[in-house]
């Protein structure tokens, strides 16, 4: 019995491990933020038609939507280039800062 609660205890602390390690750090995503609150808005609530607003967009979207700009998947050169400049701590970062902003 004591071998299968070491073995439950040691998956719940991967898994606790690995949700901690995978979050971003809003106070830092909010320094790389500032260059796309040009577009989208300082609270994620854009005033540009061709930028679309990122005010209830939760982490896992923006890092999705962040990561295939990187890549190339989505097709937006000006996005591209944004999105290219940031590492992957800096996406996990400005993805947890953006999923801050309150629904509009």
């Amino acid at each position: 019995m004591s071998r299968f609660l070491l073995s439950i205890l040691g998956a719940a602390a991967l898994v606790l491990t690995y949700g901690t390690a995978s979050a971003g750090d809003a106070a830092a995503g909010k320094a790389k933020y500032a260059t796309c609150a040009g577009c989208h808005g300082e609270n994620g609530v854009s005033k540009m038609p061709n930028a679309p607003s990122l005010a209830g967009k939760d982490e896992a979207y923006i890092k999705e939507a962040l990561n295939a700009y990187k890549t190339g998947a989505k097709d937006n050169a000006t996005m591209k280039a944004m999105a290219s400049a940031l590492s992957d701590t800096d996406v996990d970062n400005v993805a947890a800062y953006v999923a801050s902003f309150p629904k509009p």
